[in-house]
């Protein structure tokens, strides 16, 4: 289902709380709103959707990704960049990684730890640090 988009900054600076088996149709509502997004947005947070629990979707060369519970466990090369988000107006500065090292879960709750480098990299980063509260 595609959700409205989050607009409430004391919403969206609040630390999302882990996820389980049963948030698995907020991931698949994220999907949905993701793509139906797609010309103005690459990646989503679920609090983006109103929903404060760690998932987060992206576009990796066009593949819609999902991942639960992603911790970004190392990161070299920073970076300065400039981002936008659907939530947010406007465009704001902020340190990245060029490559990152991230452990997350998929969508059967199995464990993952990959590496990801470049643009995909940026994205995980923006969407993580909605996760965190942290606002960009």
């Amino acid at each position: 289902m595609i959700r409205p988009i989050m607009k409430d900054p004391f919403f969206l600076s609040q630390k999302s709380r882990p996820a389980a088996a049963a948030d698995l149709p907020i991931a698949q509502d994220l999907l949905d709103t993701l793509r139906a997004h797609a010309g103005e947005c690459v990646g989503m947070a679920a609090n983006m959707i109103g929903q404060a629990v760690r998932i987060i979707v992206f576009d990796q060369d066009g593949v819609p990704t999902i991942m639960l519970n992603p911790e970004i466990i190392g990161g070299l090369s920073p970076y300065d960049a400039e981002e936008g988000c659907l939530s947010l107006p406007g465009v704001r500065k902020t340190k990245r990684y060029q490559v990152i090292t991230v452990r997350y879960q998929d969508m059967a709750m199995r464990e993952h730890t990959e590496v990801y480098t470049g643009w995909t990299a940026q994205i995980i980063q923006h969407e993580a640090d909605h996760l965190n509260g942290i606002l960009i």
